[in-house]
């Protein structure tokens, strides 16, 4: 909590929760009588900010459905679509800037009514159990194999995600996991990590110790409003654990969830997975081996399932690369919980087979295609530096203004080029018009080599919304796993050295 407008506060979140109910009231038909869904994680003032949330709403007259306790955030947008609701809101770790709505209402600092008011109603328990229900449900789960003899470590990261996850382990008679003691509560000072996320180096540290004091093979991770989900495995032989990038998780759900279709003689002409934009394109060539629609979207891969819902496909999956994982039908959201026990069953799967997670997703690869990750920034603390930049790589040949892209890359040749913040996709002639929404910020996509090279690439480039970074996501795939591996090394030197020129701009490297 501070002061300003670019950070969370109660004048922010009142602002914030105004200028929502606003424009809910003016674009969401039967919005009121349909009401809000609000929850809140364990941070500093989340219960706080939740309340005034739900007050600002109901001033407006309308019916708000506020959680009562600590709530992993897929329950939220799993309400909305269990009651019909308008809207939701999480109150967690993220905030923006406002702009619009900026005199508070004077109703708008007391929360007293929310407890006497008949439109503030609690379905707190019934959701929750709705919640499980549908896990259970899940088409992917339903034929889960034993798993009592199975074993895990799971650490919240100081979050809230612990007894939802010990209540999905009850509701599959999976054994209890053990947990990493130091993290297992909720704590909004995060004290035994820098920063509270499973993607960054060192978080899993106390996990792994933990596995290893056991003699557990597996850790679990959920972030700390629990939406994400991270996995490590141990290598039997050698000791050494193995983490799951974003990407390799996503191909692993991915296979798995496709391998239960099979059995079952689904037509996967009328199944439909989404990744965004960033993500791995394994999943693209898994679609075009086996049969099935893959949609790749800007960021919104629950609203781009219900259209593809719509549309008349089922949708069982999507993720993005930092660790995002969504299942099934009923919760079109991130899910760390629903993750976790999507984790479990691979396991459980891949041990059926006489395999390790690892070992499964080798066979992926041999099926599908090697496709290896090289993900990173650059930090640049002059905003007019990072615009200089991208405005020569888009005039990098000077044949015409801003689309004389770079034509090679680790002497492979550039293919297409799509341009979410001018608008261009070379693909898409004579309007060149991309498929995908625009970005606020800068983003370029290039696709480089054929099957005719020892790889294909795509790289994407683009600036951080919140952070001083420009961040580069890049991905080979081929037939050899070193040539992969070697072209992206040479991709990333490059890329630094002769597109960014991070040292004449003075980049920094973490």
């Amino acid at each position: 909590m501070e002061a300003g407008w670019a950070r969370m506060n109660d004048l922010t979140v009142i602002q914030a929760s105004q200028g929502l109910c606003q424009y809910v009231a003016a674009n969401v038909k039967g919005a009121k009588s349909r009401g809000i869904v609000v929850g809140h994680d364990h941070r500093y003032h989340s219960k706080h900010w939740a309340s005034l949330t739900a007050n600002a709403f109901l001033q407006q007259g309308f019916k708000v459905y506020l959680y009562q306790g600590l709530v992993h955030t897929p329950l939220v947008p799993f309400g909305v679509k269990r009651l019909n609701a308008a809207c939701g809101v999480m109150i967690t770790g993220i905030a923006s800037s406002i702009d619009q709505n900026l005199e508070p209402r004077p109703s708008a600092w007391d929360v007293s009514p929310l407890s006497s008011s008949e439109l503030c109603v609690d379905r707190t328990q019934e959701l929750t159990d709705a919640y499980f229900a549908a896990l259970k449900s899940s088409d992917h789960l339903r034929s889960l194999s034993d798993t009592s003899a199975l074993r895990f470590v799971n650490t919240s990261m100081h979050g809230v995600s612990d007894p939802f996850v010990q209540r999905a382990f009850e509701t599959f008679n999976i054994p209890p996991y053990v947990p990493v003691r130091e993290q297992q509560k909720p704590d909004p000072e995060f004290p035994t990590v820098k920063f509270p996320n499973p993607e960054e180096k060192g978080a899993l540290d106390l996990a792994l110790a933990t596995a290893d004091a056991n003699g557990i093979a597996y850790v679990l991770a959920q972030d700390p409003d629990s939406d994400r989900f991270s996995a490590a495995e141990k290598h039997r032989p050698s000791g050494k654990w193995h983490v799951f990038t974003g990407d390799q998780l996503g191909t692993l759900f991915a296979g798995f969830i496709v391998e239960q279709y099979k059995a079952r003689s689904v037509d996967l002409s009328k199944v439909a997975m989404v990744a965004s934009t960033v993500s791995s394109k394994m999943i693209e060539s898994m679609a075009t081996i086996e049969g099935f629609k893959f949609v790749e979207c800007f960021k919104y891969i629950g609203n781009t399932g219900l259209d593809l819902v719509r549309d008349g496909y089922e949708v069982p999956f999507g993720y993005e690369e930092a660790i995002g994982f969504m299942f099934g039908n009923e919760i079109r959201d991130k899910d760390g919980v629903a993750a976790t026990v999507s984790f479990v069953g691979l396991v459980s799967s891949a041990i059926s087979k006489g395999l390790s997670v690892r070992e499964y997703l080798e066979t992926l690869y041999q099926r599908y295609g090697y496709f290896k990750s090289n993900n990173g920034y650059f930090i640049c603390n002059e905003p007019p530096k990072i615009d200089l930049i991208f405005h020569r790589i888009r005039n990098f040949t000077g044949r015409e203004k801003d689309r004389s892209y770079p034509e090679s890359i680790g002497s492979l040749p550039i293919t297409s080029v799509v341009d979410l913040t001018l608008g261009y996709d070379s693909r898409n002639p004579p309007t060149y018009e991309p498929a995908l929404p625009l970005s606020s910020g800068h983003m370029v996509q290039f696709r480089a080599g054929s099957d005719e090279d020892d790889a294909r690439l795509v790289l994407t480039v683009r600036t951080s919304g919140t952070e001083p970074k420009i961040k580069y996501y890049l991905e080979g795939n081929g037939s050899d796993e070193a040539k992969v591996e070697a072209i992206l090394t040479r991709v990333v030197e490059e890329l630094g050295s002769v597109w960014m020129e991070a040292d004449k701009h003075g980049l920094l490297k973490p």
